[in-house]
């Protein structure tokens, strides 16, 4: 065996026992494992910055993740206060568990109940033309609270990122779709005078206060600690080594003087997908260091595949992915070709036993976009006791997916470039509540 490929197999086994989160992507077969069992059923799930696979259609075991992680539960007293705090009903993707965990929110929640005001963070790692639906979760998110606490934001685009960790693209190429994916974004209706996009090329090339944190976050930081977190081995290159830093920048508020001023005493919440949380980890251990608060964050679970919840949707799979590009039509033959049914094999059996709606990924869409709480219910009660077939429920699912999309392509035609230039302009945002350092 060659002396480097056997260390960093050495290496990544070390990373597998240290976290129990396997750093390269394992796929199970339904072949005999030597315990009586197949290695499909004795698979475990794989959940890292780059892959993330289930033990079975079923999808991730996200308390599984929660004990893992360390990170906790969120819990309806959680939705009871923002609530109370902000005037609005909880986003539904909070009442139906799609976020679903959180570090340090009660903390984020009693400085704002004291008058104490915050910033949202969150990203996009720009490796595609066109965002796909599951791409589109955490910016909804983002948007109800940045609506709901009447706060700013700032959305990073890790085009730098997407260079290392995607081979195939160039560094023109991940700059551009940049600047692609901010189109989609802004669709979405955020507000210019609270929201800065910025593309880290872009940045840190023009702020020297957001290239002086990731310094002062990259000598807090050692290689041991970035490799135990991400399973870094010899081979990986220094860019994708040295990336992490540039992620944790963002959740400290003196990386924007632009809005912040002096002030480093502005907390941030970011909402995210789980699998980013390790960067976060570490940005946490970092903050008491280099003079700021800790980032809280709050999480979301991943928008499966079409083929099944045993993965996440791919940009790199077009017919894993529902795309923002798709036509009507293209919608409807994704879904009724590639949706994976909980329905049984007749239709006798299904009007007999019910859908499986731990499995069906039309079922599971629905509940990330149909809003209407007593249809999603109806829809529940009606496939798990076989009165809907699984041609329904797809049909209600392309129904509702259709016109989310075409209104999103309608709001894009009209985010030109002059409105992408205004949101990624370093700028005063609008910040109730905010007052300079002296």
């Amino acid at each position: 065996m060659h002396a480097v490929y056997r260390r960093n197999l050495i290496n990544r086994s070390f990373y597998c026992l240290k976290t129990r989160i396997f750093s390269k992507r394992i796929m199970a077969t339904s072949t005999e494992d030597g315990n009586g069992g197949t290695l499909e059923e004795n698979f475990e799930q794989v959940v890292t910055m780059e892959t993330v696979v289930a033990a079975d259609n079923k999808g991730i075991d996200y308390n599984k993740l929660i004990r893992q992680f360390g990170c906790s539960a969120l819990s309806q007293s959680h939705l009871d206060r923002i609530e109370k705090l902000t005037g609005k009903p909880p986003h539904h993707l909070l009442k139906r568990g799609v976020f679903f965990s959180h570090r340090d929110l009660d903390a984020m929640l009693d400085m704002y109940e004291k008058g104490q005001p915050f910033y949202l963070y969150t990203g996009r790692g720009p490796s595609s033309e066109s965002m796909h639906l599951g791409h589109l979760i955490p910016f909804i998110f983002t948007k109800y609270l940045q609506e709901a606490f009447n706060v700013p934001l700032v959305i990073q685009l890790t085009d730098d990122e997407k260079f290392f960790l995607k081979k195939h693209l160039d560094i023109d190429e991940t700059y551009r779709l940049a600047y692609e994916n901010a189109k989609d974004i802004i669709a979405l209706g955020f507000d210019p005078k609270k929201t800065f996009i910025f593309s880290d090329i872009d940045y840190i090339g023009s702020s020297s206060d957001f290239y002086r944190n990731i310094l002062r976050i990259q000598r807090c930081i050692t290689f041991n600690q970035v490799r135990a977190t991400f399973g870094f081995v010899e081979t990986d290159s220094i860019g994708k080594i040295a990336f992490p830093a540039v992620q944790a920048a963002p959740a400290f508020c003196n990386s924007f003087p632009e809005t912040f001023g002096r002030r480093k005493d502005v907390p941030c919440l970011i909402p995210c997908a789980i699998d980013q949380d390790p960067y976060f980890r570490l940005t946490r251990d970092v903050a008491p260091r280099v003079g700021c608060h800790k980032p809280s964050l709050i999480f979301s679970t991943f928008f499966p595949a079409l083929q099944g919840a045993k993965t996440k949707m791919s940009a790199s799979d077009p017919n894993s992915s529902i795309f923002l590009t798709d036509t009507p039509n293209q919608i409807k033959k994704k879904i009724n070709k590639y949706a994976f049914s909980g329905g049984r094999d007749t239709v006798e059996e299904h009007r007999e036993l019910g859908g499986d709606l731990e499995v069906d990924i039309p079922y599971k869409y629905l509940t990330f976009f149909l809003e209407d709480d007593e249809k999603l219910a109806q829809i529940r009660e009606d496939y798990s006791t076989g009165k809907m077939l699984s041609g329904e429920i797809k049909k209600e699912l392309i129904q509702v997916l259709q016109p989310i999309v075409a209104a999103q392509q309608e709001r894009r035609k009209h985010v030109t470039m002059d409105v992408v230039k205004e949101f990624m302009k370093p700028r005063k945002l609008e910040f109730p509540g905010l007052k300079e350092a002296k």
